[in-house]
């Protein structure tokens, strides 16, 4: 049995352990980075893949006759074609969970770095200012307290859930819209609306929801204009949810305060990117997954996850 690790780092070399996979496997290949050239290559006699970030479609899968199961170094399952896996009796598995924490922690660096200002700040004091008289070029704001504001949450799974919980220990009003309002959640002590009520109520809207055909683009001019003046928007989930022109026109002519975001709708960010632009965009290269901690986590459920297809149980497999 041959597994061929696609990413085998996600951030820097060494970050994930991989060695419980040679209990798993009689061949281990490891690869820092796989292009789309080298994918059809590198996987076509083995039996099972890991990947990150490589699209497995109908033409590498025709290519790949001994391909059992793949295996997500995420949550999220859009890098791929879960629909030509299942076809080619592929089964794919993600990782639920592993970055819940990390994920909502990214969330309020971003909104704290956004109110308080904290690297501007340091940035001024380094070149001999202290309190007043700093000049523009370092886009100090005045102070914001987060006590008392409203924080929108689209989207509420693990991480919206943990988001949630840090808003209320900063005295925030939640805010939810979900698609679905399960029985659980009646705990949280949080109040669930409709996504129109939501941008119109909050200070703070933080996008916690995965890309499907229906949440694409579900941030644009006009749910921009339907936000409260100098509201702040937040994407920890996916760069496709938001129009990013339509983000940069309303940074640009005030209407929305800030951008901060973790993800751009391509990866890695082009130059040419109008978020680059804006001087009130707080932009992160996705990372916010990347502790130490999550990654150690990422990389045992991974191989948990194959342990368990090999032994015949079906353990977060994503298309059936």
């Amino acid at each position: 049995m041959k597994v061929v690790v696609l990413d085998s780092y996600c951030v820097q070399p060494g970050d994930l352990d991989w060695s419980p996979l040679y209990q798993l496997a009689d061949q281990v290949e490891l690869y820092p980075r796989t292009n789309r050239q080298q994918m059809i290559e590198r996987l076509q006699d083995a039996d099972y893949a890991i990947s990150n970030k490589c699209n497995i479609n109908q033409e590498v899968l025709q290519h790949c006759p001994n391909l059992r199961w793949v295996g997500l170094t995420s949550t999220g399952t859009d890098s791929l074609d879960l629909a030509a896996c299942k076809e080619h009796g592929v089964s794919v598995a993600n990782v639920p969970g592993y970055s819940t924490f990390s994920v909502a922690q990214h969330t309020f660096a971003l909104l704290l770095e956004i109110t308080n200002g904290t690297a501007r700040r340091y940035a001024s004091l380094k070149d001999g200012y202290w309190q007043t008289d700093v000049p523009a070029q370092y886009g100090i704001c005045p102070h914001k307290e987060l006590y008392g504001l409203t924080f929108g949450i689209v989207g509420f799974g693990e991480i919206g859930q943990a988001a949630a919980r840090i808003a209320q220990g900063f005295g925030m009003r939640v805010l939810v819209h979900t698609r679905t309002i399960r029985p659980e959640y009646q705990g949280f002590g949080v109040e669930f609306v409709e996504f129109e009520q939501l941008l119109a109520q909050s200070d703070v809207v933080s996008l916690h929801c995965p890309a499907t055909p229906q949440t694409r683009g579900m941030i644009g001019e006009q749910q921009l204009k339907a936000m409260k003046p100098q509201a702040i928007l937040l994407n920890t989930a996916r760069g496709s949810l938001v129009d990013e022109a339509a983000v940069a026109q309303a940074l640009q002519n005030g209407q929305l305060f800030w951008y901060g975001t973790d993800v751009v709708c391509h990866e890695p960010i082009a130059k040419d990117n109008p978020l680059l632009q804006c001087e009130h965009a707080l932009i992160t290269p996705h990372v916010a997954w990347a502790t130490t901690q999550a990654l150690t986590r990422l990389a045992k459920e991974v191989c948990e996850n194959l342990r368990a297809f090999q032994q015949g149980n079906a353990r977060n497999i994503v298309n059936g």
